[in-house]
Order: C-alpha cells, then sequence, then structure tokens
C-alpha cells in the first residue's frame, strides 16, 4: 500500500501518547477523527492493539520503536499496513517486519491527511 491508498481505509490505531497535546500521536489522531476517521489510540488509552474490540485497517505507530516493536509483536488483530512515522523506526523493528512479510510503509499520516483525506 502506499500513503494515498491507506487515506482510503477508514478503522486506525494510533499508537502512542494520544493524551498530550504537545505529541504527534495526539495531533494524528484528533486530526484522522476531524477526517471522519474512526480512530483507537492505543499506548496511554489503550494498553494493547489487542483490546480494540473492532477489526481494524492501519497500524500507525508513532511511539517508541522498543515499545512499538513489542506492541506488534504481541498484535493478533488482523490489519491491512502498519504506517511507521518518522522517529518511530528502528533497525530490529524494520527486520522483523521484514522477516515475517508484515505489510508497512513509513511515512506521515498528517501528510497523507493533507493530500489524500477523504473528507
Amino acid at each position: 500500500m502506499d500513503l494515498k491508498e491507506i487515506m482510503q481505509e477508514n478503522i486506525f490505531a494510533v499508537v502512542g501518547d494520544t493524551i498530550n497535546e504537545e505529541k504527534y500521536a495526539y495531533k494524528i489522531k484528533n486530526n484522522l477523527i476531524e477526517h471522519g476517521y474512526e480512530v483507537h489510540a492505543v499506548g496511554k488509552e489503550l494498553a494493547s492493539i489487542n483490546e480494540i474490540p473492532e477489526d481494524i485497517d492501519i497500524i500507525d505507530l508513532c511511539i517508541n520503536p522498543v515499545k512499538g516493536l513489542q506492541l506488534i509483536k504481541e498484535c493478533n488483530k488482523q490489519y491491512k499496513c502498519i504506517v511507521i512515522q518518522p522517529g518511530a523506526e528502528s533497525a530490529e523493528l524494520l527486520e522483523y517486519l521484514n522477516q515475517n512479510n508484515l505489510p508497512y510503509i513509513q511515512g506521515c499520516l498528517l501528510v497523507g491527511l493533507k493530500l489524500y483525506a477523504k473528507s
């Protein structure tokens, strides 16, 4: 998937500090909601991606790469793609995703919203 395709999906899990207004995860979560996307916040609001009660389309990692890798390893939910925000990547995370053939892109959902938001 590319960023344009990702922005056509509906249900997002934003992983990071979605409570602190200074953090990008907070800004991403609220921008997605303002554009009509369904958003679940993991990290400060939910402890695990597995706590999301429904299927999800996109996991957005906006968190320390060590914690992000741990949450992805624990994840047993189906999803279409992971977006790794700038600063959330690590060699270990990318190696794990590649070894397990998990779909991901490195990109920014704030850019995606500016270019391709549905509403």
